[in-house]
């Protein structure tokens, strides 16, 4: 919802996956790649077994206590067939216009985003690298300070100062990257192969599909379904992450586009929805292991995952689409979130598919196939 936990120990920068405006890390794996189709950026394969925009729509949460726990959910036990599998499934973001990945390896990635190579920490990449180290000395920007996921510090521009942000696009559409303390730059290229299903979903429906975007973060997800004809809701629970979607969509030349932008906390948006009978064709939820929302609310991912997946299932529409979840930086198998995905679509249906999002290595050009670097684990429900 990778690289990815993005979220922040400053309390102005929290948000509502309680994700803070940024944190990330990941899970790994490795995979042949052939060439990517024309225009995605990214390929999917089994792996081998082993109306307008409303001003400014806000949803206004109650007055609640500093520190306040989402109240428990009470889970009933599901009955009916478990949903069909297809395990373990590798999505993988290769050379991408707009972006790729250079190399990895020493606990470190060089990654090409639009006009700038970036040099960034990466617990995962445990080789060596392929470059010598006077391609990764050419980087325009390299992140310094605690390598933790979560950990901040600071940006070094070998070369000319840069500014805090650069216009960037994928997909076909424009937002702006961002250096930000946490390491991040506002985007999470491996997503490429999620928003890329969402945009093929959204196009052949034939109806304007409902998405739901939880955890939205910095809005790219949101511009590209709107783009492609879908009506979003997106939510985040930091104020600072909604303003740079804001700043994205204006960019990007989509102020018309019909997003609902709310700053809210996600459990309590979503428990609202289940009350008023609101349905969503495809959701996306993209939590972080910790966060806090606006008010205080408490995330922890291990807690209240379940509650979380079980409440979507209930705003699934008849005709729904898919329910999308992505986990960064946690310590468990895919087969984690598979079969809890599998549990509570359970009578309902259709296939879960679960594995890993990897980016594929490209080298200077982005066309020399090199390296997988696995970042996040996700699931995905699918209707047959």
């Amino acid at each position: 919802m990778k690289e990815k936990d993005r979220r922040s120990k400053n309390a102005s920068v929290t948000t509502a996956k309680g994700r803070g405006a940024e944190a990330r890390g990941g899970g790994r794996h490795d995979q042949k790649r052939s060439a990517p189709p024309k225009g995605g950026g990214f390929k999917e394969r089994p792996a081998r077994p082993a109306a307008a925009q409303t001003a400014e729509t806000r949803e206004k949460p109650a007055k609640h206590t500093p520190a306040q726990e989402t109240p428990a959910r009470v889970i009933a036990r599901r009955t009916g067939e478990k949903p069909a599998e297809r395990i373990p499934l590798i999505l993988e973001t290769s050379d991408a216009s707009g972006y790729h990945l250079i190399d990895s390896g020493a606990g470190e990635k060089l990654e090409q985003y639009g006009p700038y190579r970036i040099v960034r920490p990466e617990a995962q990449a445990l080789w060596p690298r392929s470059l010598p180290d006077s391609v990764w000395e050419k980087a325009d920007a390299i992140f310094t300070g605690d390598t933790d996921e979560d950990g901040m510090g600071r940006w070094r521009f070998p070369g000319a100062v840069l500014g805090e942000t650069w216009p960037m696009q994928l997909l076909g559409t424009d937002f702006h990257g961002r250096f930000t303390s946490f390491r991040h730059v506002g985007v999470f290229p491996e997503q490429l192969a999620h928003w890329s299903w969402v945009k093929d979903q959204v196009e052949r429906a034939g109806r304007p599909l409902k998405v739901l975007n939880l955890f939205g973060y910095t809005g790219v997800a949101s511009l590209i379904a709107a783009r492609a004809g879908a009506e979003v809701t997106h939510v985040d629970a930091s104020k600072k992450a909604i303003g740079w979607a804001r700043e994205n969509q204006q960019l990007a030349r989509a102020e018309n586009l019909p997003i609902r932008w709310i700053c809210d906390d996600a459990m309590k948006f979503i428990q609202r929805e289940e009350r008023r009978g609101s349905r969503y064709d495809i959701i996306l939820t993209d939590p972080p292991k910790f966060g806090r929302g606006p008010n205080g609310e408490v995330w922890q991912l291990f807690d209240h995952l379940a509650a979380m997946l079980d409440i979507c299932r209930e705003i699934l529409s008849p005709e729904a689409r898919g329910l999308v979840l992505t986990a960064y930086s946690i310590r468990a198998s895919f087969y984690s979130i598979h079969e809890l995905m599998r549990e509570t679509m359970r009578g309902h249906g259709g296939r879960v598919e679960s594995g890993e999002l990897i980016i594929r290595e490209g080298g200077l050009d982005g066309r020399e196939p090199g390296r997988a670097l696995s970042t996040s684990l996700f699931s995905r429900w699918v209707p047959q």
